[in-house]
């Protein structure tokens, strides 16, 4: 049996066969453009809906616009979710940025300082794993992925301590960090002048 509820825009699936399942889909086709995204909270950055006709699912994707600079982290945090035992997905387009590029996906958010962060940076050619832990950032490990243009699926998935990272369904980093070990929020980030696009932000736990 299936059921299907719609909260703030986020659709939410629970599967009852054997273990429950939980499911969220945010692609922002229903949100104002100009406006942050119903559902989320904006921590750093310049966070806001914004129609790109080549968006996987159309017509909007969530957009981050600040052009900071240093080792700002632009982060936005889905306000109503927390998962533990998760895999999660997003698709992203580099925009532009000339220290920093690309993008990536947040887990286990504690807050806007504590969290698990996976990204690309085309501008490197990698693709790496982070803890930021009070507000620091450390490298748990990297990739090397040459840049091609347009549009990428990241995926991470987490159960206990194992971390799996995935670039266009490719399994490219794994390992284990205990660091963060309860539920947490999910999100998306970028760093300093990283401007790009994200569209179909997908979350599951079982």
């Amino acid at each position: 049996m299936k059921r299907i509820f719609i909260i703030i825009g986020i659709i939410l699936m629970a599967t009852t066969v054997g273990a429950q399942e939980r499911r969220e889909l945010l692609n922002f086709d229903s949100d104002k453009p100009g406006m942050l995204a119903k559902g989320f909270t904006n921590e750093m950055g310049d966070w806001k809906v914004f129609a790109d006709p080549s968006a996987p699912s159309q017509p909007n994707v969530l957009s981050q616009l600040a052009k900071n600079s240093g080792s700002t982290f632009n982060l936005v945090l889905v306000t109503a979710a927390n998962y533990k035992e998760v895999e999660i997905s997003v698709k992203m387009k580099a925009i532009a940025g000339k220290e920093d590029q690309g993008g990536g996906l947040v887990w286990r958010a504690k807050d806007a300082k504590n969290y698990y962060v996976a990204r690309y940076n085309p501008l490197e050619d990698n693709y790496r794993l982070y803890k930021v832990e009070k507000g620091g950032r450390i490298l748990l490990k990297s990739a090397d992925i040459k840049h091609s243009d347009g549009w990428h699926t990241l995926r991470v998935s987490m159960k206990g301590d194992i971390i799996r990272c995935f670039y266009d369904e490719a399994k490219v980093l794994e390992m284990k960090d205990a660091t963060f070990k309860g539920p947490g929020k999910i999100g998306l980030w970028t760093k300093a002048d990283a401007q790009s696009h994200f569209d179909d932000l997908t979350a599951s736990e079982k």
